[in-house]
């Protein structure tokens, strides 16, 4: 059987995000969130999200900034760190992740946690100033936001979209709560999220910080 879709490459990417722009509501949406926006929901193929997209007014701009300044990208999984494109990263900015550190599974199990919430503790050195970007662990973000409490200095922006039934809309709720007047951030309130949408966040910033 022999079936007729669409091949080429190029008119797929236009009209993919031609329909995201006509379906989606995205008039409430500043220009350069909207943008984030449209590639989030590439990312899942759900334009209802517009309405649960949680924003610091500044975290597009704050995250541009950063990532022109050569600010590392601190992610919470593998797959968050292999979908970021690094070919559009305007300075070569290092793209980690230390959940395969070889000290990171001991670490974890000597404090009765996760991996991922272990790894942050590597993230401390380079963690000033850092895009970070949440799209498996609820504890990454939990465990990061307890560091950000004792006083340490904040990351430029986080992008938090750890996904999941256990934590994940609580881990996301207090980003909101915590950051709202200290650290530019980008969240999706409830279960949703995904590392494909952590990697997009920073994907579509990336994209604008090359302009």
């Amino acid at each position: 059987m022999t079936v007729d879709y669409l091949r080429d490459p190029k008119a797929i990417y236009n009209q993919s995000f031609a329909t995201i722009r006509r379906e989606a509501d995205l008039s409430n949406l500043p220009e350069d969130i909207a943008n984030i926006a449209v590639r989030l929901i590439h990312a899942c193929g759900m334009t209802d999200i517009v309405k649960d997209i949680i924003y610091s007014p500044d975290v597009a701009s704050s995250a541009r900034e950063a990532l022109k300044q050569g600010a590392p990208i601190l992610c919470d999984a593998r797959m968050v760190a292999e979908g970021v494109i690094s070919s559009r990263l305007p300075a070569n900015n290092e793209v980690l992740c230390w959940n395969k550190h070889p000290e990171c599974a001991p670490l974890a199990k000597k404090l009765g946690t996760t991996l991922s919430a272990a790894a942050v503790e590597f993230w401390r050195p380079q963690l000033a100033g850092a895009v970070v970007a949440v799209g498996n662990a609820p504890t990454t973000l939990f465990r990061l936001l307890e560091i950000l409490a004792e006083g340490v200095e904040p990351p430029a922006v986080i992008f938090g979209f750890p996904v999941g039934f256990v934590g994940a809309a609580e881990s996301k709720e207090l980003l909101a709560k915590q950051c709202r007047k200290r650290v530019p951030f980008m969240t999706l309130s409830g279960r949703r999220g995904g590392s494909a949408m952590a990697s997009a966040a920073v994907n579509a910033v990336a994209k604008d910080a090359q302009i």
